[in-house]
């Protein structure tokens, strides 16, 4: 048994004294104060970062990401569970066999906890209800090109066949909206190294009309929809409306479109592209105060990562990149660095913990200090800040758009499952475990 106190403990909504005694894995007792033969560890200590949108591309393209280095990178960042989206892996994790080979590519990989999403695409709503059954904690679909030829968009009528399937099951749907209008501007063919070019082919008006889309066919089948990395502030207002009338609709935002903006992104500078892109100061900053105010739910690092080949770094050339921002290690320090101006550090935990765990309905064990629940915990100082130097990226490939920043918010220690996996700047275990839905009947 291990038992740690700390001045600064995450108990029930607020920070305060307490040991927490670990065995088998699990939280064995919570006490508040400080208990003979405790370890004193300095920092806030709190359940581990759940970071719900992840590509990790194994199997088929680990060499652009896998399960060994993303779970590090996570472990690194004091994320202690990860979901994997299904579309980067070959094959796309649309249909159950596909699941299976996912789940035997984990195998002796994971320093973290791994869930996993199904895929939706165009004729495969057969295949949903036994991916739902052998536990996937949502599906995910795209309402534009995926950039993966084998996961193509859905339209409506896709939509509609699918939806009262996964209501059924009580899982969301996860979607990517933008709706594109198919044009490419004249400006960026003829300009394709250009930021701003690049963010004004991609506007505010697919993801809104997106958005609009999936929310009203939302209500029609009674299907909880999640909107993924919403980047565009025009969509607020009406998933605050719809979630004010009691419809079934939650949203993330991720850290590179509250810590970036578009106006301090250089031209050529590929490892900044994503969709949708980073926007405008002044768009980014009513993303921040949607997540004060409880509109967007929390924050997710959409972690898509490539090889630097078909990242153009060196033509600099945004029409031709691979479009994903390499981010996992750093989902907590970006997103505290970015929101610590406006809110607390009470108010800032719940966005990458206890509001993540809620959504993945995994928060019967998970994201919370409390005896039975699983020992997945961090050692964390708001205050302390750090460089980001290439050598200490964990990442498949080191590229990242926040290398030389000083972010704030420090790990120096991330339990999984009751083991040390990482400490003082190093990988020491490899505990993780996958984590299924609890309507999982394989």
């Amino acid at each position: 048994m291990r038992k740690i106190f700390s001045s600064q403990c995450w108990i029930e909504g607020k920070l305060q004294p307490a040991t927490i005694s670990i065995e088998n894995g699990l939280i064995a007792s919570v006490e508040l104060g400080q208990t003979a033969g405790a370890e004193i560890v300095e920092g806030i200590l709190m359940p581990g970062a759940i970071d719900a949108h992840v590509h990790v591309n194994e199997p088929g393209r680990t060499e652009w990401e896998g399960f060994f280095t993303a779970t590090q990178a996570a472990a690194a960042g004091g994320i202690t569970t990860i979901v994997d989206m299904p579309l980067n892996a070959s094959p796309v994790t649309t249909t159950l066999a596909a699941f299976k080979e996912k789940q035997a590519a984990t195998e002796g990989k994971l320093h973290v906890n791994c869930g996993f999403y199904a895929g939706l695409i165009p004729g495969n709503s057969g295949d949903l209800p036994a991916l739902m059954d052998a536990g996937v904690l949502g599906v995910k679909c795209f309402l534009v090109h995926s950039g993966i030829d084998e996961f193509p968009n859905v339209e409506e009528k896709d939509l509609s066949e699918a939806m009262p399937l996964i209501a059924k099951y009580k899982l969301p749907l996860l979607a990517h909206c933008e709706v594109s209008d198919g044009f490419v501007s004249k400006e960026f063919l003829e300009n394709p190294t250009s930021y701003q070019a690049y963010l004004s082919s991609r506007p505010q008006k697919w993801e809104v009309d997106a958005v609009d889309l999936v929310i009203g066919l939302s209500k029609k089948h009674e299907c909880a929809v999640h909107v993924v990395h919403v980047s565009a502030a025009d969509a607020i207002h009406n998933i605050a409306v719809a979630k004010s009338e009691g419809y079934p609709v939650t949203a993330e935002t991720c850290p590179h479109y509250i810590y970036f903006n578009a106006e301090a992104i250089p031209d050529g500078q590929t490892l900044y592209k994503c969709a949708p892109p980073i926007r405008e100061k002044a768009n980014n900053l009513l993303l921040k105060k949607a997540l004060k105010m409880g509109i967007l739910d929390f924050v997710a690092s959409d972690h898509s990562p490539a090889p630097p080949s078909i990242k153009a770094i060196d033509t600099g050339n945004l029409l031709k990149a691979w479009g994903g921002i390499a981010g996992l290690q750093f989902l907590l320090p970006a997103s505290w660095t970015s929101l610590k101006g406006m809110m607390t550090v009470e108010e800032f935990i719940p966005l990458i913990v206890d509001h993540p765990a809620k959504f993945l309905k995994i928060d019967n064990r998970k994201g919370k200090i409390a005896v039975g629940y699983d020992a997945d915990l961090i050692i964390w100082k708001p205050e302390e800040t750090f460089e980001v130097k290439p050598k200490a990226i964990l990442h498949k490939h080191q590229p990242s758009p926040y290398t030389g920043n000083e972010l704030f918010g420090k790990v120096s220690e991330t339990i999984v499952n009751g083991t040390t996996v990482y400490k003082d700047g190093a990988i020491v275990g490899n505990s993780g475990k996958m984590v299924f839905s609890k309507g999982s009947k394989l």
